[in-house]
Parts: structure tokens; C-alpha cells; sequence
């Protein structure tokens, strides 16, 4: 009965007065969404969002505990006083004449801009410490950014959070356009969230298809937000968005379908349990004017219309924390398929296999009297192996003339004549009748500069490395097959015979 003691009174300390434990609320909460945006080049973007919103005061709560929130940056925040955080990553440049405007732009590399607290004294170094860290967190080369790459705007970056009267000195905005963006950024980056990449939209962020895309952005956004409506406290807001934009025809194999696993190679099997909120959102406005055409599949729920950057959308809702949305198919695939061939599907596209086969475009189009029609291609320069450069790559690599295919509507009837007896050049093209004729055209070549190595680097390190070789192993062989032998010393020679004469004759004795 003694032993039982300790035990019930350690249960009564964890009851309250009522006899329920008393927990705290969570004042944290979790939302994602993933917005699919078909764009008018054909390409297809997504965009990821993830917010966490903490209703907390960390500079002035004595905060060491984190359930959502990053606590690395938490302590940021709280260590350099920061107002807000503004930092992306961008490979590739969004090109708003084919993709319409962007959610939110970022350049080429890597952007950050910070706001400081009124009350730090010496902003250079809390910046300077501040862009260290940073780059330790996301692995990236921030520690490259000191007083000679960075600026204090005075009107182009107003906070984005609480905008009360602010001094710009306390504004630091840098830019490094050689930062190249790659997994050892995504991954850092992915650790950030609550879910990590175990569940929710989460699953999809896979780096070898995230980062074979025309456009890749991923950012991380700090600021302070209000509360409530009368702003009486304050929440602290993280977004973490990733932009990519994917290339339909080419993970689509030359057809405008596409669907989630085809775009990430994974579809959506479960929300993140610590999420309140996750849902994908696409963009059907073009689709509902002609709903014979486009399927979108499967059936969204409901639909949301609002006006997005000037524009009315509506959007398809797909909802991950309806059971009955994964629940019936145990995955979620969104897909879109092409009911009937669109107006310009008689072009036929065949993507290129690297060192198997080259690629294809085949277009029919009809062309208007005295018109300019420009054709042009997105290419991305590489470098070969070493073994596939030509006697002479400074001098570039050729890519295939053009082929035109036309028939020409003629100027003058033909009368009908008999093609076996007409001469041979005029017998060539044969048509059905004479209101036109057949005309094959070709363009020039095309010479493109690839990058190319240092190829003297390959010949001195075979010399050096040649030369090495030669005088250690010569060495080691003359050591190891040499042969000593011990030789006699011999009774003398002419110079001895004639010492000894002089030192006859002087008396002295012999050697």
C-alpha cells in the first residue's frame, strides 16, 4: 500500500481540479495548397505553398519550444532582431511574354532582403552574421555577400508584413546571380517543413523532376503579421513557395496531357496529419468555354472563382482532408486529357534521348500572303564527354537545316497533259491539278558554340603524370634488380709502381 503512494499522487498532479489535464491550445497552425496553371505556351506550372503561422511574440517571450515552426529560424529572428526575411533561390528566368504574369518573380540566383528591429545598433554587422548563417542553413554561397554586392533601397522594397513608418536604414538587399540552385538547396529547404517530405503535397517535391524544368524558384518568406482584426498582437507568418514550370510536350512524350504523376513521377496518397488545411488547386477558366475538348480528371468537388492578378479565374478544388477524396482511389491523380486533337494538334513533337536520338517538330500551319512567321526553340547548353568533341570544337557543332513543305497556289492554269510524255523536270512533283505546285525548301545549318574544355589540361596531366611514373618506377627497378658485387683490391698500378720508385729513391718505404 506504501509503494501505491507515489504513484497516485503523481496522477493527481497531472489532473486538474476538474479531473481532465490541462492542455494548452495550439497557437500554431499549418496550411498548404498546390496551384496547377496551365499556360498559354502550353507549359504547365506549379506552385507550391506551404504557410506556418505561430501566434507568438519571440522577441519578447522566452520561447524554447517548437512544435511547427522551424526552430532555426526562430532563433534568427529572435538573436538578430529581424523585422522580416526575404530569401529565393531562382534558376531560370520567367518569361512573362509566353507564361503569362507569375504568383511572385524572383531573379536568376539567389535574392536576400531583410528589415531589422528599430533596435539594432549596428545593422552592417548583424547583416553580415546574419547572411553567414544563412548560408550554413540552405548550403548555398550567401557568406560571398559583403559591402561590395550590397544596396539600401530607399523605395522599391516596402515591407511586405505590418507596414508601419519604417527607416531604410535598417534595409539590407543583396542579389548573387552566379548562385547555381541544386538538391543540396532543395534539401535543407524541405527539412524546414512540419512533414518534412513524408506526406502531404509534400511527396511530390522529388529533385530530379523538380529540377528538370524550364523555370525553378523556391523561397522562404518571414514576416510579422496581425492577429486579429484590431491588431492588438501579432503572429509570425512563414511561407515557403516553389515555383517550377514544367515543358508539356517533353514529359509528355510530344502530347499536351498531363497529370501529377507524369509532371512528378508521384501522385498523392495521404494530407499531412499536421496540416489544417491542403488542398490543390487548378486553373480551368479556358477549359469551362469549351468543355468538349479538355477533361479534367477526377471530378473536382467544388470550384473557386476570384480575380487573380486583374484576371477572373476559377479553379478546381481538390481537397486532401476529404477521407472520400484519396479513400475511394487510395491516390490522387489529377490529370488532364485531350478529349478531341486541339487547333494545333496536327503538330507532332518528338523529344530528343540523349546519344540515341535527335529531336522532331513537325508543323502544319497555314501561312497569309506577305507574313513573317518566326519559329523558335529553348535550348540549353551542356557540355559532352570528352571523347565526343571533334578534332576542331572551337569551330562549333551543326544542327540540321529545316525542311519547308509547301504547296503554292499557281499564278497561271496548267492545262492537263500527259506526265509520261511531258519532259522529265517538269514531272517531278506531280499534283492532282494545276492550281498549285509542290515546293521543298531548306534552311541553312545552324552553328552552335557549346562550351568547351581546357583540352591542354588532359596533355600535361598525361605528361606529368607519365613523367612521375617513369623516374619512380625506373628508380625502383634499378633498386630492386641491381646486383652488388664486392671487388678485390688489386696489387696496383702504373701510378702506384711509380710512387713507390720516388720513395725508394728517397728512402722512404713502400706503400
Amino acid at each position: 500500500m506504501a509503494a501505491a503512494m507515489p504513484l497516485a499522487l503523481f496522477v493527481l498532479l497531472l489532473l486538474g481540479p476538474s479531473g481532465w489535464c490541462l492542455a494548452d491550445p495550439q497557437r500554431d497552425s499549418l496550411r498548404e495548397e498546390l496551384v496547377i496553371t496551365p499556360l498559354p505556351s502550353g507549359d504547365v506550372a506549379a506552385t507550391f505553398q506551404f504557410r506556418t503561422r505561430w501566434d507568438s511574440e519571440l522577441q519578447r517571450e522566452g520561447v524554447s519550444h517548437y512544435r511547427l515552426f522551424p526552430k532555426a529560424l526562430g532563433q534568427l529572428i529572435s538573436k538578430y532582431s529581424l523585422r522580416e526575411l526575404h530569401l529565393s533561390f531562382t534558376q531560370g528566368f520567367w518569361r512573362t511574354r509566353y507564361w503569362g504574369p507569375p504568383f511572385l518573380q524572383a531573379p536568376s540566383g539567389a535574392e536576400l532582403w531583410v528589415w531589422f528591429q528599430d533596435t539594432v545598433t549596428d545593422v552592417d554587422k548583424s547583416w553580415k552574421e546574419l547572411s553567414n548563417v544563412l548560408s550554413g542553413i540552405f548550403c548555398a554561397s550567401l557568406n560571398f555577400i559583403d559591402s561590395t554586392n550590397t544596396v539600401t533601397p530607399t523605395a522599391s522594397f516596402k515591407p511586405l508584413g505590418l507596414a508601419n513608418d519604417t527607416d531604410h536604414y535598417f534595409l539590407r538587399y543583396a542579389v548573387l546571380p552566379r548562385e547555381v540552385v541544386c538538391t543540396e538547396n532543395l534539401t535543407p529547404w524541405k527539412k524546414l517543413l512540419p512533414c518534412s517530405s513524408k506526406a502531404g503535397l509534400s511527396v511530390l517535391l522529388k529533385a530530379d523532376r523538380l529540377f528538370h524544368t524550364s523555370y525553378h524558384s523556391q523561397a522562404v518568406h518571414i514576416r510579422p503579421v496581425c492577429r486579429n482584426a484590431r491588431c492588438t498582437s501579432i503572429s509570425w507568418e512563414l511561407r515557403q513557395t516553389l515555383s517550377v514550370v514544367f515543358d508539356a510536350f517533353i514529359t509528355g512524350q510530344g502530347k499536351k496531357d498531363w497529370s501529377l504523376f507524369r509532371m512528378f513521377s508521384r501522385t498523392l496518397t495521404e494530407p499531412c496529419p499536421l496540416a489544417s488545411e491542403s488542398r490543390v488547386y487548378v486553373d480551368i477558366t479556358n477549359y469551362n468555354q469549351d468543355n468538349e475538348t479538355l477533361e479534367v480528371n477526377p471530378p473536382p468537388t467544388t470550384t473557386y472563382q476570384d480575380v487573380i492578378l486583374g484576371t477572373r479565374k476559377t479553379y478546381a478544388i481538390y481537397d486532401l482532408l476529404d477521407t472520400a477524396m484519396i479513400n475511394n482511389s487510395r491516390n490522387l491523380n489529377i490529370q488532364l486529357k485531350w478529349k478531341r486533337p486541339p487547333e494545333n494538334g496536327y503538330i507532332h513533337y518528338q523529344p530528343a534521348q540523349d546519344r540515341l536520338q535527335p529531336h522532331l517538330l513537325e508543323m502544319l500551319i497555314q501561312l497569309p500572303a506577305n507574313s513573317v512567321t518566326k519559329v523558335s526553340i529553348q535550348f540549353e547548353r551542356a557540355l559532352l564527354k570528352w571523347t565526343e568533341y571533334t578534332p576542331d570544337p572551337n569551330h562549333g557543332f551543326y544542327v540540321s537545316p529545316s525542311v519547308l513543305s509547301a504547296l503554292v497556289p499557281s499564278m497561271v492554269a496548267a492545262n492537263p497533259v500527259d506526265w509520261e510524255e511531258s519532259p522529265l523536270f517538269n514531272s517531278l512533283f506531280p499534283v492532282s491539278d494545276g492550281s498549285n505546285y509542290f515546293v521543298r525548301l531548306y534552311t541553312e545549318p545552324l552553328l552552335v558554340n557549346l562550351p568547351t574544355p581546357d583540352f591542354s589540361m588532359p596533355y600535361n596531366v598525361i605528361c606529368l603524370t607519365c613523367t612521375v611514373v617513369a623516374v619512380c618506377y625506373g628508380s625502383f627497378y634499378n633498386l630492386l634488380t641491381r646486383t652488388f658485387h664486392i671487388e678485390e683490391p688489386r696489387t696496383g698500378g702504373l701510378a702506384k709502381r711509380l710512387a713507390n720508385l720516388i720513395r725508394r729513391i728517397r728512402g722512404v718505404p713502400p706503400l
